[in-house]
């Protein structure tokens, strides 16, 4: 059976590199993006199980991606995690109007990352 295909997008790249290995070892297939822009051509050019973004990208925002890539890609129905530092009061529905399914803060637990991620794509 092909494990779930994910699509990562975080403009930090130790970020990018520690999520990226933790959903490895954990068996997914990971495909990066270090901006909105390159996260919304590669939704357009292929289909992912699960998509996790970071809010704060240089340029467009992640949210802002989220809305694109919801409208115009063929993943469209794909759930879109955000990754954020920013879970104040007033973001949890910011990024449920954005299109997300949900959201991860950071800094990330590496112990249950790819256990959350998990239960993400099971929902």
């Amino acid at each position: 059976m092909a494990k779930e295909k994910i699509l990562l997008v975080d403009d930090e790249p130790l970020n990018l590199e520690l999520a990226k290995d933790l959903l490895e070892v954990a068996g997914y297939v990971v495909c990066e993006a270090a901006d909105a822009d390159e996260a919304i051509e590669q939704a357009k050019q292929s289909k992912f199980d699960l998509i996790l973004t970071d809010i704060q990208l240089p340029g467009m925002d992640g949210l802002t991606a989220t809305k694109i890539i919801k409208k115009d890609s063929m993943n469209k129905d794909t759930p879109v995690v955000a990754l954020t530092a920013y879970a104040m009061r007033g973001d949890k529905e910011k990024i449920e109007a954005a299109g997300c399914d949900g959201y991860i803060t950071k800094p990330i637990n590496t112990k249950e990352f790819a256990q959350i991620v998990a239960g993400f794509l099971r929902s």
